[in-house]
């Protein structure tokens, strides 16, 4: 039996279903899809890896994920971890468990691979919505994510492997389709076209869903196909980070918190049932307790609620490391507030 333990977000849900099918058949072997996005969730990653071996002292344990991409020298120190496989091996993984380890760590240059894995997934277990992988990796960088670096550049899906594999979630009984990537609205040519092309070639009367949404990035086209076609689910969640416009500056995000704004007025207007989750960073360095509170106003000002709050973190390497920081007990004292905000808001509903 196969067993895979994902972290992090919904393009790795995706892939461990991805693992899970082409590993079927094979038996006493651990996958760790593991995630990079902040230090403690590299911690907890390596945490989950002692805990299996532990539990399980004969299984073949194996590291891949963005933490494996990033970092694999330190799961390579580890001697519960038989097999560290980069993001951009993992699609060959039955063929490196298919013959006996020789080498420990094979993590290549994410920024060489300009493809995707097109392997087709039947189904999630135990879920009723299913992810479907639009796009890989990301051309932008903000000062504090770690996650281009994990993932390489910005790769689109073909659109006729992503009409194939909703056609085939659908046939296998799935009724809500979650279109998901690492920058999803990057895809090229277009997100908006992608819709489109979805909803117009695909009859059936399933629910059509985002996993996150870059306010820059939404146009006008997908804007009045959410008017248009109630088979989008009207619940948006979307990548802000902070309601501060000079933060945002030093995120090197695109989007100001009046374009957020903006847009949550604009889909309320044809969809009044709209509601918007978000994505926040709090304690980002030089981030001023004033500029805390205009984070803490866009959640009333946007209408937000279903907030995903993180402390900062630093990620070695990246331009917001050097910055000056906000001491940690302050980011976790400002996360507490804003969460609270989130949940007074779901409460109001």
């Amino acid at each position: 039996m196969v067993e895979v333990v994902t972290f992090g977000c919904r393009i790795n849900s995706y892939e461990s279903e991805v693992l899970k099918e082409k590993l079927a058949g094979l038996n006493d072997v651990i996958i760790v899809n593991t995630c990079a996005v902040t230090s403690e969730a590299e911690r907890q990653c390596r945490q989950m890896v002692r805990k299996l071996r532990k539990e399980n002292p004969h299984a073949k344990i194996v590291v891949t994920g963005c933490s494996a991409q990033v970092n694999a020298a330190k799961f390579a120190e580890m001697e519960e971890v038989d097999l560290i496989l980069g993001n951009k091996e993992k699609k060959d993984i039955l063929r490196y468990l298919s013959a006996p380890i020789t080498e420990k760590t094979i993590v290549g240059d994410i920024f060489d691979y300009d493809n995707y894995d097109p392997y087709l997934i039947t189904g999630f277990e135990g879920r009723q919505r299913a992810f479907v992988q639009i796009q890989q990796g990301c051309d932008h960088r903000c000062t504090y994510c770690i996650v281009p670096f994990a993932r390489g550049h910005n790769r689109s899906v073909a659109k006729e492997d992503i009409l194939e594999q909703i056609k085939k979630l659908l046939q296998e009984g799935f009724s809500e389709i979650c279109l998901t990537g690492i920058d999803a609205c990057s895809y090229k040519p277009s997100l908006s076209g992608l819709v489109q092309d979805i909803l117009s070639e695909i009859k059936d009367d399933f629910q059509l869903q985002f996993g996150s949404l870059d306010p820059a990035a939404v146009d006008e086209k997908l804007i009045a196909l959410i008017g248009k076609d109630k088979r989008l689910t009207p619940h948006f969640h979307l990548s802000i980070q902070s309601g501060d416009n000079m933060i945002l500056k030093r995120m090197k995000r695109r989007h100001s918190r009046e374009d957020v704004i903006n847009l949550c007025q604009k889909i309320r207007s044809l969809r009044p049932e709209a509601t918007f989750g978000a994505d926040f960073i709090c304690g980002f360095p030089t981030e001023t307790e004033e500029m805390f509170q205009n984070t803490l106003m866009l959640v009333d000002d946007a209408g937000l609620n279903k907030l995903h709050v993180f402390p900062y973190s630093e990620r070695k390497g990246t331009p917001a490391a050097a910055m000056p920081q906000v001491p940690v007990e302050v980011r976790k004292e400002r996360a507490k507030r804003l969460r609270e905000k989130g949940e007074a808001h779901e409460l109001a509903k």
